[in-house]
């Protein structure tokens, strides 16, 4: 009997230390009080409702949303081609090329940070808003690399071939053949690379400046000044827009399918 206990009860010790965090975030946002708290001191909607009362959040929110998603395509536009040369050709130095595709992910994000304001940003004069993109893309060109990688080995090379001997060219079978049968993999990197581009902070931290912050940067700025529970609420509606984005996909896009 103790062996049968032991599973489930191990089983929610897991669940409860991955969501309970959430959870606790949760309950604060509802909180009536003027402090971040928890217990939450009764329950009111208006730190909610604050959130989109803050311009500096609407502000960063939108050089978030826009780092995203532009990030990620950029990402993608550069990452399957990349992967699909890597996955099909022999190219010298190959290992090599995976090594430096693959160094933003090994490198901790506050050295590229630093060497990119450095090296990169201060020496050419680069604006903020461009130095954010760029660094974003570079952030999330391996998981694009890799992902779309990992749904090409799965593809077999013969079906393309096959196209091409039916008098498709090139082009027109890595569009017509290759593209379609790797959507999964495609739409995997892109909720991968939109996740984490939306929650980085080294990197942001050190090429933000005035009037142009993240969402996450502007969130750390405004705790060190007020200490009220609107940024466990916005913290809230960020963790159920992930949820939305991940069932969105799922539910019309037919993500299940395809991995």
């Amino acid at each position: 009997m103790t062996r049968h206990l032991f599973i489930p009860l191990t089983l929610v010790l897991v669940i409860g230390f991955l969501i309970g965090p959430f959870l606790i975030i949760v309950a604060a946002s509802f909180s009536a009080g003027d402090t971040l708290a928890f217990p939450p001191q009764g329950f009111s909607l208006k730190w909610i409702a604050k959130v989109f009362t803050v311009e500096s959040f609407r502000d960063s929110f939108a050089m978030s949303m826009f780092l995203a998603i532009g990030g990620t395509f950029a990402a993608l536009l550069l990452g399957i081609p990349a992967a699909y040369a890597m996955s099909r050709y022999k190219l010298p130095f190959s290992e090599t090329i995976r090594t430096v595709v693959s160094a933003p992910i090994i490198v901790p994000g506050i050295i590229v940070g630093l060497a990119l304001l450095r090296y990169f940003v201060v020496p050419f004069g680069i604006g903020i808003t461009l130095a954010l993109f760029l660094a974003h893309t570079a952030l999330i060109l391996p998981y694009a690399v890799r992902v779309v990688s990992a749904s090409l080995t799965n593809l077999r090379s013969d079906i393309e071939e096959a196209a091409v001997l039916l008098g498709s060219s090139r082009l027109g079978a890595f569009f017509r053949v290759v593209l379609p049968n790797i959507r999964g993999g495609i739409l995997s990197a892109f909720i991968l690379g939109f996740v984490t581009s939306f929650n980085q902070v080294p990197v942001s931290l050190f090429l933000s400046g005035p009037g142009v912050r993240t969402l996450p940067i502007d969130m750390l700025g405004y705790m060190e000044i007020v200490f009220d529970p609107s940024v466990a609420a916005l913290s809230s509606l960020l963790a159920f827009l992930s949820i939305g984005i991940v069932f969105m996909a799922e539910r019309f896009l037919g993500f299940s399918r395809y991995v």
